[in-house]
């Protein structure tokens, strides 16, 4: 029986447990062995904690054998390859971003000063621009967690990734779920990460009988941005791909913090070369300057 890693909240052991079945159907029997990390623990924001808290532990018990699979959300991931791993993409779910407010309203009908929860600087900035009156507040916790600071009504709405929703089965608590060309996402939102260790043979075929190829093309030429502008996930840097046939088309964007100043580029070529595709968008980015807007912010 195979131990695939995951983080212990519902999210997470959900996300894993697809990947647990997908790879007992096809032949390699798998349970779940839970890691607490460092950002289950600290509650401070994720800025503070840094860059890669999430998967961290995941990667360090992979490598131990502690388990022999290890699942991340891959947006979460450094953007950095880690030569001991090898990596591969499933099925991708939903990469809008959602809304969860009061009463089913949407970010258009919220009142004037509304108080929403995220603490993504990605969220904050485009949410600066639409509706530059929100009082936006921090927000950390679990996605049970999130949403019940709007049942309690400490807070009039939450901004959450439609796939973690999708998910965790709260897919019908969305009251809005945003167009990526209204509110861009996270590069490589709603893909998982799966990993074992690269020279273990078994584990590697194993991992590869539930990869999706488009959806890791996608997810490189979406990720390919964060690692041009050398931008860690915290970074207030979106991104977001669509596939036509043979051809991918890859939109990015930067923004400030304060909604004042936005870079927005996109370019089209051949799905296979996705990841040299996001690099000319983050080229597009730069010259836009994306360097000044992400440093200010």
């Amino acid at each position: 029986m195979k131990k695939i890693g995951t983080r212990g909240s519902k999210l997470a052991t959900t996300q894993a447990g697809h990947v647990r079945d997908w790879i007992t159907d096809n032949g390699t029997p798998s349970e779940l062995h839970i890691v607490t990390t460092e950002g289950d623990i600290n509650m401070a924001p994720v800025e503070r904690i840094g860059v890669g808290v999430f998967t961290h532990a995941l990667r360090e018990a992979l490598h131990a054998q502690e388990c022999d699979i290890a699942v991340h959300s891959f947006k979460d991931l450094p953007t950095a390859s880690d030569e001991r791993f090898h990596l591969i993409v499933p099925k991708r779910e939903d990469n809008r971003e959602a809304l969860i407010a009061r009463d089913g309203l949407t970010l258009d009908e919220l009142p004037q000063g509304a108080k929403v929860g995220t603490s993504a600087p990605r969220r904050i900035s485009q949410l600066k621009v639409l509706r530059p009156d929100l009082d936006i507040r921090p927000l950390r916790g679990n996605i049970e967690t999130r949403m019940s600071y709007v049942t309690d009504g400490e807070l009039d709405a939450v901004m959450l990734a439609y796939a973690g929703l999708v998910r965790a089965g709260y897919a019908d608590r969305a009251t809005q779920v945003f167009s990526p060309d209204v509110l861009m996402p996270a590069p490589a939102q709603g893909a998982l990460a799966v990993e074992t260790n690269a020279e273990d043979a078994e584990l590697v075929n194993a991992i590869n009988s539930i990869a999706d190829a488009k959806a890791g093309l996608q997810a490189a030429g979406e990720r390919a941005i964060l690692r041009r502008l050398e931008a860690g996930c915290t970074a207030p840097v979106a991104a977001t791909s669509v596939i036509d046939e043979e051809l991918i088309t890859v939109h990015g964007g930067v923004f400030a913090l304060d909604g004042s100043r936005q870079a927005v580029a996109s370019e089209t070529g051949p799905l296979e070369n996705a990841y040299e595709i996001g690099v000319k968008v983050a080229e597009a980015l730069i010259e836009q300057g994306a360097f000044e807007i992400i440093e200010a912010s």
